[in-house]
C-alpha cells in the first residue's frame, strides 16, 4: 500500500484497520487507525447519504485479463445498482425472510453485486465469507450453510469441482435442508460437477441457476429463472429481460 500511495498524491487519508494484530507504525500525517476513529467521543450515529446523479461513477472495477489487458469498468449509480437489485430478487427468487450465500471474493464483480449492492438494497439477509473453502476442512461452505441455515447458495465450478474430489462425506456430515436453490457463475460447469452438485447438495430438488454474465455487464446476462425455464447441465437457458445477445457472422 505504501508504494502504490507514492503515485497516488491525491489521497490524504489512509483508514488502517488491524485485521492481524499488527505491530506496524503508521504515519501521523496521512494515516490514522480504524479502531482509534470509530471510538472518537462525538461520532454521530448516523450520517446523511450524499444525493447522487443517476450517471455520476459508483465505482472502477477491472477486469480478470482473461481476454486481453485488463480494463478499467467504469460502473454508474443508477444502471448498476437497479440492474444488481432487479437480478438479485429475480433470478434467485429471494425472499425478505430468507438467507442468501454468495461465495465469491467482494473484489471482483460477482462479489459486488451479489454480496453487496443487490441483496442490501432489497433488504435481503447476504452472508459474507472470508477464506477458503477448504479450511479448516472440505466441508467449511456446509457447516456455514448449516449454521446460518442457508437458503439461497451461489458459487463457482472451480469451488464444486474441488469439493466434489474430496467425496460426500464432508457434506453429509451437516444438516443442508434449508437449501431451497443454487447458483453457479464464472465459468462453464461440466455435467459431472453439476450432477454432484445437485444430488449430494441440492438433494436432487434444489434448481440450479447456471448464469453467464461479465464485469462490464455488473449483472446476469443469461440465466434460467427458477421454476421458469428448464433447468440441465451445463446451459444458461435464456437471456435475462431485457438482453438481446444479437449475432455475428
Amino acid at each position: 500500500m505504501d508504494e502504490a500511495l507514492k503515485k497516488c498524491p491525491e489521497v490524504e487519508t489512509l483508514i488502517v484497520v488491524n485485521r492481524v494484530d499488527s505491530k506496524i507504525t503508521l504515519n501521523p500525517d496521512r494515516e490514522c487507525w480504524w479502531h482509534d476513529i470509530t471510538t472518537a467521543p462525538g461520532l454521530p450515529d448516523y450520517v446523511a447519504p450524499e444525493p447522487m446523479d443517476a450517471e455520476d461513477p459508483l465505482f472502477i472495477l477491472y477486469t480478470s485479463g482473461s481476454t486481453g489487458k485488463p480494463k478499467g469498468v467504469v460502473h454508474t449509480h443508477g444502471g448498476y445498482l437497479v440492474y444488481a437489485a432487479m437480478t438479485s430478487a429475480y433470478v434467485f427468487d429471494l425472499h425478505p425472510d430468507e438467507v442468501f450465500w454468495c461465495t465469491a471474493d467482494i473484489g471482483w464483480i460477482t462479489g459486488h453485486s451479489y454480496i453487496v449492492y443487490g441483496p442490501l438494497i432489497n433488504g435481503f439477509t447476504s452472508v459474507m465469507f472470508e477464506g477458503v473453502p477448504s479450511y479448516p476442512d472440505f466441508d467449511r461452505f456446509w457447516a456455514i450453510v448449516e449454521k446460518y441455515r442457508v437458503n439461497k447458495f451461489y458459487t463457482a465450478p472451480t469451488a464444486i469441482r474441488a469439493l466434489a474430489k474430496e467425496g460426500e462425506a464432508h457434506v453429509k456430515k451437516h444438516d443442508l435442508s434449508s437449501l431451497r436453490l443454487l447458483g453457479t457463475v464464472g465459468e462453464p460447469t461440466n455435467p459431472e460437477a453439476w450432477r454432484w452438485y445437485y444430488h449430494h447438495i441440492g438433494r436432487d430438488w434444489c434448481p440450479i441457476i447456471d448464469i453467464w454474465w461479465q464485469t462490464e455487464t455488473g449483472g446476469h446476462m443469461l440465466t434460467p429463472l427458477p421454476g421458469v425455464a428448464p433447468i440441465k447441465p451445463v446451459s444458461c437457458a435464456f437471456p435475462f429481460f431485457g438482453v438481446d445477445p444479437g449475432s455475428q457472422d
